[in-house]
């Protein structure tokens, strides 16, 4: 016999599954709060299909995005605009950032495809000064506080769900048919080994199972 809780979960896929919504794009806005109302130049880590690059551009004289997956990029390029000041480009995200510093870095679900520390000293060493790094990223839920602000995000799904498709059903956004991974890093260890590569970086955890990192270069 069918437990409650795995019908529940079942019925919950379900829903989702009609109603897909960007979890990622949900803090953009976010995410330009950040920054500064202008800036020279910005690369996007993960670029997916390039919404943030493009939300970028409408600020950054210059825009670069990066993503390892041929598919997506190709999608990026397909739409974004000619006159938009984006380039995308095919690599990896320790090897292959294009030559040159940035005013702002951002890299949003993609820091746990990488391993950490190693990512973090790359964007460090790519961040210009006076620089803002700003990271939304995934992690393992461990403690109870991460189950209750998981447990709480359960609702909020759903009712920005509907919100978002407006009720009706929907197909999946470009934004979300990039290859994904769980996390396997817990906040409290993010946390932790990101203050020792960066400084001063400020972290919280948000709802829709993300937190957030922002680190200023002096």
């Amino acid at each position: 016999m069918t437990t409650p809780l795995p019908r529940l979960l079942a019925a919950l896929e379900r829903f989702h599954a009609a109603h897909p919504w960007d979890h990622n794009a949900h803090y953009h806005r976010w995410i330009m709060r950040q920054l500064p109302k202008r800036f020279g130049t910005a690369l996007d880590i993960g670029s997916g299909s390039g919404e943030l690059a493009r939300l970028l551009a409408t600020r950054a004289g210059n825009v670069r995005g990066l993503d390892a997956d041929p598919a997506i990029v190709a999608r990026a390029r397909a739409l974004t605009g000619p006159d938009a000041p984006v380039a995308f480009t095919v690599g990896d995200a320790l090897t292959d950032i294009p030559s040159g510093s940035y005013d702002v870095i951002t890299c949003v679900a993609a820091l746990h495809h990488l391993p950490f520390s190693d990512a973090l000293d790359v964007f460090r060493r790519h961040l210009a000064p006076g620089g803002t790094l700003v990271v939304v990223g995934l992690s393992r839920a461990r403690s109870t506080g991460d189950r209750l602000l998981g447990a709480a995000a359960v609702p909020l799904n759903v009712a920005m769900a509907l919100i978002k498709n407006r009720g009706r059903r929907s197909a999946r956004p470009a934004s979300m048919t990039a290859p994904t991974r769980p996390a396997v890093m817990t906040f409290a260890d993010i946390a932790h080994e990101a203050r020792q590569s960066l400084p001063g970086a400020r972290l919280r955890r948000r709802v829709f199972w993300r937190y957030t990192l922002v680190w200023h270069r002096n």
